[in-house]
């Protein structure tokens, strides 16, 4: 009657029987993309939203999230997850986080609803989170990107690219480019830029560095796009030593952000 799986001969709703399917190791992954103020997008990555580290939040709810698929959507196996991984990336000329949620385990059935579900619930967490400063953020999408393992095979996102797709979206605060649709999934895994140092002349570890460095643009009430402006350096930068996916600054742009703070450069690190 129904070329759906759920559906049994006479329509009713049903769980798929799968016991019969061989057990292989399967992998999905899924992204969300929320849209922010300038304010809040601010606030997210120099960590001083008033409820906290909102990408920290928003992993771990991810991660559970994953797990709990079967207490939320019917019909949906439990399985047994054997990982979980969160990634966020901040797309600072459009003011929007992209989140790619990546979920993998053994066995008879795929693991599509754990990850879109991962990404679902770690934007709705940043919403939470932001709130307060921005009521207007928009969770403008929710799909998968890829899926491995099973009888059905692989599966990757094909058609017109995330840009093209986000540019129709109607939002307050519009998208930077992110990668095609079609890009490998470890592409949302965070990239070191050729040439760049440690954060200049701190001798700290570069996590030290990081919460000293939020902790000074705090203190002295910074906001990344506006000192970034001041200091004539790509607002880019600031963004990706704040989450991680940079090491630190090239001493040039070290000492420029210095000077457009009025402070030396080894006091961005302390």
């Amino acid at each position: 009657m129904s070329k759906l799986s759920h559906l049994d001969d006479k329509g009713a709703a049903r769980m798929v029987d799968v016991s019969d399917k061989a057990e292989t190791a399967r992998e999905a992954v899924a992204e969300s993309l929320i849209l922010l103020s300038a304010e809040a997008f601010d606030a997210v990555v120099s960590g001083t939203v008033p409820k906290g580290d909102v990408l920290a939040a928003a992993r771990i709810a991810g991660i559970m999230a994953a797990k709990r698929v079967p207490d939320l959507i019917p019909l949906c196996h439990p399985l047994p997850i054997t990982g979980a991984q969160m990634e966020f990336e901040p797309l600072a000329e459009r003011n929007a986080i992209r989140i790619a949620a990546t979920v993998k385990t053994f066995g008879k059935t795929g693991v599509e609803m754990e990850a879109l579900t991962a990404a679902s619930v770690a934007a709705l967490t940043i919403y939470d989170m932001v709130k307060a400063v921005d009521k207007s953020a928009v969770i403008a999408s929710v799909r998968l990107i890829s899926k491995s393992g099973g009888k059905s095979g692989d599966y990757r996102s094909v058609g017109e690219s995330r840009s093209d797709q986000i540019k129709s979206i109607t939002s307050p605060a519009p998208l930077a480019t992110p990668k095609t649709a079609n890009a490998k999934k470890q592409s949302a895994k965070p990239q070191v830029l050729m040439g760049e140092v440690a954060a200049a002349r701190a001798p700290a570890a570069p996590h030290a560095q990081r919460d000293a460095f939020r902790t000074f643009m705090t203190s002295h009430r910074l906001r990344a796009t506006q000192w970034a402006k001041e200091a004539g350096v790509p607002v880019g930068e600031i963004m990706a030593f704040l989450t991680g996916r940079s090491r630190g600054f090239a001493s040039e742009t070290a000492d420029k952000l210095a000077r457009a703070a009025k402070v030396r450069t080894d006091d961005m690190f302390k």
